[in-house]
């Protein structure tokens, strides 16, 4: 029987958003994966075991993550409704290009400074006289 498993995750950059999707994703059964990064949330529905899922959505994103909800998916709609949300879509999306035709594309650029879970990798510089001697200004002529 097909389950929906919501997850309230810390999706601070692009690089956790990737990791945990592809965590996810990993797991035997899972059917469609959502996403809402303003509020933070992850569904997850299809066969797949809630436990496993969530254990999956800890070890990419770490300690920041909490259960919302876990239970049956929402009954898909009904046909009337179907038609009409399909024209709102439609409007919606028309709407949205004319919004980003006037906005300006800004890229995106990964900040490991911004980011809590990126924060913990430690890059560690070397000369190529560190790894050979100790002490490299010393020299014997």
């Amino acid at each position: 029987m097909a389950q929906r498993t919501v997850l309230k995750v810390d999706l601070s950059c692009e690089k956790c958003k990737k990791k945990l999707l592809k965590a996810v994703s990993a797991v035997e059964g899972v059917d469609k994966i959502e996403v809402d990064a303003p509020k933070g949330t992850v569904s997850v529905t299809g066969n797949a075991d809630p436990y496993k899922i969530i254990v999956s959505a800890r070890k990419a994103a770490g300690r920041h993550t909490d259960v919302v909800s876990v239970g049956p998916p929402p009954p898909p709609p009904k046909p009337a409704d179907a038609q009409k949300k399909a024209e709102e879509q439609k409007k919606k999306a028309e709407e949205e290009k004319k919004k980003k035709k006037a906005e300006e594309v800004i890229p995106v650029f990964h900040d490991p400074h911004a980011c809590r879970e990126c924060q913990r990798l430690v890059v560690v510089q070397l000369d190529r006289y560190d790894c050979y001697e100790p002490n490299p200004s010393c020299s014997i002529m």
